[in-house]
């Protein structure tokens, strides 16, 4: 069964001088997330790249900012699929620190940063609920009551 996270969780990597924040936390659709990431640029206006996956429904997406394709994006939401995740939205933010990591390492880096971030992430298990009418004559009202 999915689950999806209570609140917001960070976490924070270095790796050969570059810095990794992450974070991961709830999200309802993909305008959101693209508000919240517009928000993370004004918050990080120094940033060299804001990666970030988001599942929610048939609105999940994976983007790489400028990594090399299929470094970062993909590599996240393998991360929240794994999980079994829904309604997520995983945001890491670098800040270059002057030495390339590959494309290996790239790999490594987003995901292990994700990954930290969901290790202590409180979980909720998602319950799914349909809404039932029913219609009663007037009649019959009493009898319902009872």
């Amino acid at each position: 069964m999915s689950q999806t996270l209570a609140a917001p969780v960070h976490s924070e990597i270095i790796i050969k001088k570059s810095r990794f924040i992450g974070c991961v936390q709830p999200m309802p659709d993909r305008a959101s997330a693209q508000a919240h990431v517009d928000a993370l640029w004004k918050q990080h206006p120094g940033a060299a790249h804001i990666c970030w996956a988001l599942l929610a429904g048939g609105q999940s997406a994976a983007v790489d900012d400028g990594e090399p394709g299929g470094t970062a994006g993909r590599p996240m939401l393998d991360v929240l699929r794994h999980q079994d995740l829904e309604g997520v939205l995983a945001t890491v933010v670098r800040y270059f620190g002057g030495v390339k990591l590959g494309a290996g390492g790239l790999v490594r880096a987003y995901t292990d940063c994700v990954a930290q971030a969901l290790l202590h992430a409180p979980k909720v298990q998602l319950q799914r609920m349909a809404t039932l009418q029913c219609l009663v004559p007037y009649a019959l009202e009493g009898l319902l009551r009872r």
